[in-house]
């Protein structure tokens, strides 16, 4: 079994697709020709986008994130959270909390995406010795 991908349900897919790739700098992987779908390339592992109106062609009803009460998180790890935080913010990002550092030493912050998804951005977490 293999990982492959993470699809958001979204509102507008090329919104989102160009979202990530400024508040992120992630590369488009594809965009379908009807805009219902597409992928950033993440590595092995896609973050894919499918537009709320194809799912519920399917018979899925998926409802928008609620940004006061995530259920998951996506999460980007650099070197430098506080100029990953401003690109962010830059592309239209909500920052729900400012770079912090955590007890366990590693630097994190957390942003809304235009969908209202919860996005971490932290840095890498060095091993406890």
């Amino acid at each position: 079994m293999k990982f492959k991908y993470t699809i958001l349900y979204v509102a507008s897919v090329p919104r989102s697709l160009n979202f990530y790739e400024a508040a992120f700098g992630l590369t488009r992987a594809m965009l379908h020709e009807d805009g219902d779908y597409g992928e950033l390339s993440t590595g092995d592992t896609k973050l894919a986008f499918s537009s709320r109106a194809l799912m519920q062609t399917l018979g899925i009803n998926p409802t928008a994130p609620n940004p006061e009460r995530p259920t998951f998180e996506v999460a980007f790890e650099t070197s430098d959270v506080p100029a990953a935080v401003a690109a962010a913010r830059e592309a239209g990002a909500i920052v729900t909390q400012e770079p912090k550092t955590e007890r366990w030493g590693q630097t994190t912050a957390y942003v809304s995406d235009p969908d209202g998804y919860l996005v971490e951005i932290c840095s890498p977490i060095t091993p406890q010795t």
